[in-house]
């Protein structure tokens, strides 16, 4: 932030907090809490925290390059994550799965509830790389293989991004209902695509037609605030469901290491650790604080 942004940050909560010794600054209870939420916002960012970062995220895994390895190594993934969330005493909603025939995913959709989610796990967005033997080669031999994770904010109804409804388009598919053999299927599930740039959204596991469009709504404001925050429009295949970019060679954020040797490194902080065990069980603390730093 340079010397002029600074400037107008201070003057702007400076005049905000003369409105609030004024009288009538409570007459109007929406306006007056809008303010206030202006107003911590403002201060995040002099204090270099992002305006979203207090959260709940919305975390989507997808395999890429490695077939079968690569949908094992989707499940890995959505298991360390699942041991983080817990360990923080955090909340796990699922709004979408898409299972292979052997425990693998091809794809995970889930909202992580609490306290900092998002400002915690956005530096987590990028492609994970996996090097080891691989358990569906009868041979043993060494396997590569990748998975792109995509970190974005919940967004509430009075974060500010507005989306007009002609800038949709919203179809509805079938989802497996209440009864536990796949049965009772109704057509509940949402896909919403944001015409404009093509970034789109899936839902399936609410309850309602209702819930799954809103939890749509809010992956797709995620989206879109992500691209904004690039500042990039080359970017948006790498963050669209539809066009997701080949989680391939070259691109990824970290590298975990089962054999020949045992290590996990993170390529921009260049962090690591030969501790894989402990990583893969949930212990992606010393990645999250290096960033940080």
């Amino acid at each position: 932030m340079d010397k002029k942004d600074k400037s107008a940050i201070e003057k702007r909560i400076s005049e905000i907090e003369q409105l609030m010794l004024q009288n009538d600054f409570w007459q109007n209870k929406d306006l007056a809490q809008k303010t206030l939420r202006e107003l911590d916002d403002l201060k995040n960012s002099l204090a270099g925290r992002e305006k979203h970062d207090k959260n709940n995220a919305i975390i989507n895994i997808f395999a890429g390059v490695g077939g079968e390895d690569a949908e094992d190594w989707t499940r890995m993934l959505l298991e360390m994550y699942m041991k983080f969330v817990g360990r923080r005493q955090w909340q796990i909603n699922f709004l979408d799965e898409n299972k292979n025939d052997n425990g693998g995913f091809r794809s995970a959709t889930f909202e992580i509830i609490g306290k900092n989610v998002y400002g915690t796990l956005k530096s987590e967005s990028g492609v994970h790389r996996l090097v080891r033997k691989s358990p569906f080669n009868s041979a043993g031999k060494r396997q590569t293989s990748f998975a792109l994770v995509e970190v974005l904010p919940e967004f509430a109804d009075d974060d500010g991004l507005k989306i007009k409804d002609d800038e949709l388009e919203i179809s509805y598919t079938k989802s497996s209902g209440p009864g536990g053999q796949n049965v009772n299927k109704r057509e509940t599930a949402v896909r919403i695509v944001h015409k404009p740039t093509g970034l789109s959204a899936f839902v399936s596991n609410e309850r309602s037609q209702a819930q799954n469009k809103e939890k749509a709504l809010e992956l797709i404001c995620g989206k879109i605030y992500k691209l904004l925050e690039e500042q990039k429009k080359d970017d948006i295949a790498e963050l669209s469901v539809s066009k997701n970019t080949e989680a391939s060679w070259g691109s990824q954020i970290r590298s975990y290491v089962l054999h020949p040797y045992k290590m996990v490194k993170d390529h921009r902080t260049k962090t690591e650790t030969s501790d894989v065990e402990a990583v893969l069980g949930g212990g992606i603390d010393l990645f999250i604080e290096a960033m940080k730093k």
